[in-house]
Parts: C-alpha cells; sequence; structure tokens
C-alpha cells in the first residue's frame, strides 16, 4: 500500500436540524490506497452521515460544516456538483444497505448497469450491454445473461446487492464506500458477498470503506478499525489489535454484548443506557454515563483522541492504566 492516503477526512463536522445541532464532531482519519478500513459503531453514532458528507449526498437538512474530505489531493467538500459527479461512479464507487430501494424497479437491472457504463464511459449501446453482462457474472451471478433481463423484484437480496456491486465497480473505481452493505442478508449470502468484496480488492487494488455494526463483519474485511460514538472517533488501530486489546471502554463493552457463537448465554447482553442525542452538548466524555470505569474528570471537560502506540489512537483519559480492560469487563 502506498504511504499516502487515498482518502484524507480532516476535522470533519456535519450539522442536522438545518444547522442547529452537530452530528458529526471533528472527525479525522486516512484510507490508503488498497487498504479496507472499517466504521464500526450504534446507529446513530455519524458512521453513515461521514460518508454521505464525503460523497456529497446528504440529505435535506444536513451540511458540511467544517473540515475536509481530500480524494487523491481533491478536497470534495468544495466540490460543486458537476465535479462530484466527474468522480461519483468513475473513482468512488458506492453500495449500501436494502439494494432494491437504489434500483428503479420497472426497469431490468442490465439495463440500469449499461446505463451507468454508457454514461460514465461513453460505451455504446451495444458494448455497453456486453460488458454489463460480463460484470454481472464477475459478481458471481449464474446465468448473468438471464439476470440482465430479469427487473429487481425477481432477485433475491443477495443477487440485488450483487448487481449494486457491479454497477458501483463498474467504472472501475479507486474506492469503495460500502454503508451496512451486508446488513440486510442472511448469514450465508453475507459471506458470499464479503469474499466477493476481498476478492475484488485483491483483484483490483481497490479501496475500501466499510461501514458496519457487527464486528465480526469488520475483523473479516478491514486492515484497520476506527470506532464512533456519539459523532466522534473513541478508537482507532489495526482491526487485529483493537478487538484483541480494546483501549476504549465503548469498544470493550461492543465486543461483550456481540459474543458471537455463545449460545451459553441465558438472557441477551445490552450496553446499559441510550447513546447522547445527535447534537447533545456534553461537558465531558461523550460515552462517561454509561461507562462502569468513569472517574470525577471523565465528566469536567472535553476528552482529546490521544495517540497511545504507532497507529493506535483513543480518546479516554484512563487508557493507559492497565486496570481498564478488566474494570470494563464489569460493564
Amino acid at each position: 500500500m502506498s504511504a499516502e492516503p487515498l482518502l484524507s477526512v480532516r476535522d470533519l463536522r456535519v450539522t442536522v436540524s438545518g444547522g442547529r445541532a452537530e452530528a458529526v464532531r471533528g472527525v479525522s482519519f486516512d484510507v490508503a490506497r488498497g487498504e479496507s478500513v472499517g466504521l464500526v459503531g450504534e446507529s446513530g453514532s455519524g458512521k453513515t452521515l461521514t460518508c454521505r458528507a464525503v460523497l456529497g449526498v446528504l440529505a435535506p437538512g444536513c451540511a458540511v460544516s467544517g473540515g475536509s474530505a481530500e480524494f487523491d489531493g481533491l478536497d470534495l467538500v468544495g466540490l460543486d456538483r458537476r465535479g462530484l459527479l466527474g468522480v461519483r461512479g468513475r473513482r468512488i464507487g458506492a453500495v449500501f444497505q436494502d439494494p432494491a430501494s437504489y434500483l428503479n424497479p420497472s426497469l431490468p437491472v442490465g439495463g440500469q448497469l449499461a446505463e451507468v457504463l454508457r454514461v460514465k464511459l461513453g460505451l455504446a449501446r451495444r458494448e455497453a450491454r456486453d460488458r454489463s453482462v460480463e460484470l454481472l457474472a464477475a459478481m458471481g451471478l449464474r446465468d448473468p445473461g438471464r439476470v440482465y433481463g430479469q427487473y429487481p423484484h425477481e432477485l433475491s437480496g443477495g443477487m440485488l446487492q450483487r448487481v449494486l456491486i457491479a454497477i458501483a465497480v463498474s467504472c472501475d473505481p479507486e474506492l469503495l464506500i460500502a454503508d451496512e452493505a451486508t446488513t440486510a442478508l442472511d448469514v450465508t449470502v453475507q459471506a458470499e458477498v464479503l469474499e466477493l468484496l476481498a476478492r475484488l480488492r485483491a483483484e483490483r487494488g481497490l479501496s475500501i470503506l466499510f461501514v458496519s455494526h457487527d464486528l465480526a463483519v469488520i475483523s473479516r474485511l478491514c486492515d484497520r478499525i476506527v470506532v464512533f460514538y456519539g459523532g466522534e472517533i473513541v478508537e482507532s488501530g489495526p482491526t487485529g489489535q483493537v478487538l484483541a486489546h480494546p483501549a476504549h471502554p465503548y469498544t470493550e463493552a461492543l465486543l461483550r454484548v456481540a459474543s458471537e457463537g455463545d449460545w451459553t448465554r441465558r438472557s441477551l447482553e445490552v450496553i446499559p443506557g441510550q447513546p447522547p442525542a445527535a447534537g447533545a452538548e456534553i461537558a465531558g466524555c461523550r460515552f462517561a454515563d454509561r461507562c462502569a470505569v468513569a472517574v470525577g474528570r471523565c465528566h469536567s471537560a472535553r476528552v482529546p483522541l490521544t495517540a497511545t502506540a504507532p497507529g493506535r489512537e483513543v480518546r479516554c483519559v484512563r487508557a493507559e492504566e492497565p486496570a481498564l480492560a478488566v474494570a470494563g469487563a464489569a460493564l
């Protein structure tokens, strides 16, 4: 991987409710060329807003209020609509949850894929059709010629997600943003889609920004993990290190409640309390009210994101205390 990041997000801030609340608060991270980075956290933590801000597709009432998102040296935040259209699809692809909602139900899926190739790459009609069938086959769809002529309602959720991935990578982008791309799929299909993304990354040198609330999924696909809470990054680092030795109580709590494959538990564990509302002003650590190891200073002043080791950062006043992980188990 190149030392220069392909995507560099710095101090990104996003407001919602017409600017009345700041839901993404000074987020910074990089995605290197050929790297897969996972954004994880509870619903409402700011993961999707961050990705939509990078893509320039924020919903009405939401806006970037500060910071930058440089893609190969080009600040996407400062681009106008025409500039963004030149980047989206061609250099940055995107896949979202619930693929059926992103496909026109009245048109065959192959025609929708071919239209992207004709508009973005200027291919002739026949050339676009042939290329579309090749892409559908590359996505692992059986009988791609038949799938080309089918409508969205004739395909399963897993097949639709593969079609959407085909559209996203059709112009051979350098970065793929996948926002909860496997959430609505059953476990078997989810595994197949993850294998597909890993293969595309290996074959094309694709960088991936993968958003999920599922740490097991993140662990399979991502080199590094960025943990969001309350609109902020609370921890980041190499995936293996973060999952084996979490430095923030929230990360530890996420791992504890996941407990994948533990059928001996008699009740579903949860993280006590509720995450803060978007834009809520909190004097200290935004997780302090739900944290069993919080101390007085956790409530009194904003906690900075601090480097604790090469490639690792954490937003916790007690991160360097050896007893943190033990105490965190009592959350």
